[in-house]
């Protein structure tokens, strides 16, 4: 059999072995090994050394393809090759075996300008939506929490008198998190107009409009639009508010292991990050300042 015969025949084995996993997952995987056997041409993919995987990888790299996009395609072609080793006994070991794709460049989480941030949670109205959403803005931002942590707030984990909430992270590790003035006075609002809402979820804190818990998506949604009714000229998610309340607490603190604590960060290395983002508010503040730093006209 060719060398392009047998690769027919072993991808179209690798595709029925493939048959019981979720289609999103064979089709990636599919995709991924597509791509090896259209860099190999005529060359029968279980001959390829280690030294021409190394190429294709650069090859990728070259057309523009990040660091993140190549570990997820050589995560496919590892995948493949187990299979291969499996079915054919004249391969004896993974070509992948020691490859690594190379470094993204890290991208700087976006955060929103002090001043942005509280243009977008100084919500007024006496919508019960409305109120609902500024609590849910405010202690977001007050307290750092992830989009999960507060689609799943339940009304006894937020103590209004001790000015704490308590939610449970990745990992389900608990963590207590202090909550701010303004954030307190909004759940003391919104706790006033929920308990005269027809409530089918009794636990959950924030609410839809059917009584329900709020789903994640919707508060993305209501986020996405309250930036355009505020009159932030870029689209905000909530993820966008949780890096703005650890790169500001950064900027008036500089307790990069509180900020960790805060956050929830196993490593204080996920917590380093803000450090740039504090850094390049710093520069810009320099740049609009300072006499030296100004542009001649």
């Amino acid at each position: 059999m060719t060398s392009s015969g047998a690769n027919e025949a072993l991808l179209a084995a690798y595709a029925q072995h493939l048959a019981t996993q979720p289609a999103r997952t064979r089709e990636a995987y599919l995709r991924d090994v597509g791509v090896l056997k259209a860099l190999a041409g005529e060359a029968a993919l279980t001959a390829l050394p280690p030294a021409m995987l190394r190429r294709f990888l650069a090859a990728l790299h070259a057309r523009g393809l990040s660091g993140r996009s190549l570990a997820r395609m050589l995560s496919g072609w590892r995948a493949f090759y187990r299979f291969a080793l499996e079915r054919d006994a004249a391969l004896k070991d993974d070509p992948c075996a020691g490859l690594k794709a190379p470094k993204s460049v890290r991208r700087l989480p976006a955060a929103l300008s002090p001043d942005e941030a509280v243009q977008l949670v100084t919500i007024e109205g006496d919508d019960p939506l409305a109120i609902r959403d500024r609590a849910l803005f405010e202690l977001a931002y007050s307290s750092g929490l992830r989009l999960s942590e507060l689609s799943g707030l339940d009304v006894a984990s937020v103590d209004l008198a001790t000015g704490e909430v308590r939610v449970w992270g990745k990992g389900s590790k608990e963590r207590i998190v202090p909550v701010g003035a303004a954030a307190r006075e909004a759940i003391r609002v919104w706790l006033k107009v929920r308990g005269g809402l027809s409530v089918r979820d009794a636990d959950a804190m924030f609410l839809s409009r059917s009584g329900r818990r709020i789903a994640p998506r919707a508060i993305e949604r209501r986020l996405a639009d309250w930036a355009i009714k505020r009159g932030l000229s870029r689209h905000v998610h909530p993820h966008m508010l949780r890096h703005s309340f650890a790169s500001h607490l950064l900027q008036s603190s500089g307790d990069l292991r509180a900020v960790q604590e805060m956050l929830g960060h196993a490593s204080i290395a996920s917590t380093q990050v803000y450090t740039h983002l504090d850094f390049q508010y710093l520069a810009k503040i320099y740049d609009q300042a300072h006499p030296r730093a100004r542009k001649k006209t």
